[in-house]
């Protein structure tokens, strides 16, 4: 497809315009692009040059994104471009994310939403990269999907500006909200290239303000980004201004990219960091990419009861009931839209 122009710029002089979309609001003159690399400024125009080029289009289990207490079992259709606004050393994804080269398979909105009934998924994720930075196809997608019947969750670090949620957040379900390393800002500037995080915590408010379903990612990165007095003070201001019914998954590293040469998180060190968030008050917290522990399954915050039992991306057991509480002793659980039981294919379209 051709260059798109972009939503969320401003014309600033001498044909130079800010971009508005992410909380970098980067400046760019003539010829150039921003830090996401896939939005270009053309004559004083800001053009995105990923609309409609996908890099994967697959249906994954929902669990994966991970969201564990959103229309369980559902199967969702996952797509991405190349881009990102960060600059992650550990990115698992960045062969896509880091690309210097614009590519991907050509498809429109139309085209999305059909595969994706044809696989009968019940809703569209926009993940693998970073959505934010192909917000033009996502939004044009999204509200399609939802005249469609579908529902829309985005993985996301969450440098979306309040501009950009605003225009967003009436056709979002939920969204995954990835934080790295406890949230430490040494460790964001130095691992992955983000002067400031705390445009983070200002989008999680704005996602609580619009009714957006929340769930928050950490990934542990061993010895450089594990501090439990991180963890105590992320877990406290989500409690404090998010609620303590968020779900949180606890994120084993594995090496990547420009850390290869690095180690995976202990599995006593995952374990200390879901008993922490447990105790300073988080009533649902999972432990993610250690498949068969305990910590991937939901318990009953009141009873203490099994509700969902998983491994890996499978629920192998389903206890909560239909309006949503648990059978044993009636405790409302935080859980959005009907346990799916099979019904959708696991396919990849690219």
């Amino acid at each position: 497809m051709c260059a798109h122009e972009a939503m969320f710029y401003e014309k600033i002089g001498n044909k130079t315009v800010k971009c508005n979309l992410c909380s970098r609001r980067c400046i760019i003159p003539p010829g150039q692009r921003g830090v996401c690399g896939v939005r270009e400024n053309q004559d004083g125009t800001l053009v995105t040059l990923v609309y409609g080029k996908l890099t994967s289009f697959n249906v994954d289990p929902i669990t994966k994104k991970p969201l564990f207490h959103v229309w369980p079992g559902a199967g969702v259709a996952s797509i991405s471009t190349v881009g990102c606004n960060f600059r992650c050393q550990f990115c698992d994804n960045w062969v896509i994310s880091q690309s210097t080269e614009i590519y991907g398979k050509s498809f429109t909105p139309e085209k999305v939403i059909s595969y994706a009934k044809r696989a009968r998924a019940q809703g569209i994720s926009y993940t693998y990269n970073e959505p934010t930075i192909f917000y033009e196809f996502m939004y044009d997608t999204a509200k399609l999907a939802v005249k469609e019947g579908l529902f829309n969750t985005i993985v996301t670090n969450g440098y979306m500006t309040p501009e950009a949620l605003d225009e967003l957040a009436p056709y979002l379900l939920a969204a995954t909200v990835d934080i790295k390393g406890n949230g430490n800002p040494d460790f964001y500037r130095k691992y992955m290239g983000v002067p400031d995080p705390s445009p983070i915590y200002d989008f999680l408010l704005e996602l609580k303000r619009k009714g957006v379903f929340i769930e928050i990612t950490d990934l542990v990165v061993p010895k450089y980004g594990d501090s439990l007095d991180d963890l105590k003070k992320l877990v406290r201001w989500i409690v404090e201004n998010l609620g303590d019914e968020i779900p949180f998954h606890v994120l084993r590293f594995f090496p990547d990219y420009k850390m290869i040469d690095h180690y995976p998180t202990p599995t006593d060190t995952l374990i200390q960091h879901y008993k922490v968030a447990k105790d300073e008050g988080l009533k649902y917290v999972y432990i993610g990419n250690l498949p068969g522990h305990p910590g991937e399954n939901t318990y009953c915050p009141s009873c203490g009861k099994l509700l969902i039992r998983r491994y890996g991306f499978d629920i192998l057991e389903y206890n909560v009931t239909k309006d949503h509480r648990c059978p044993y002793c009636g405790h409302k659980i935080n859980i959005i839209g009907d346990y799916v039981s099979g019904g959708w294919y696991w396919v990849s379209f690219i």
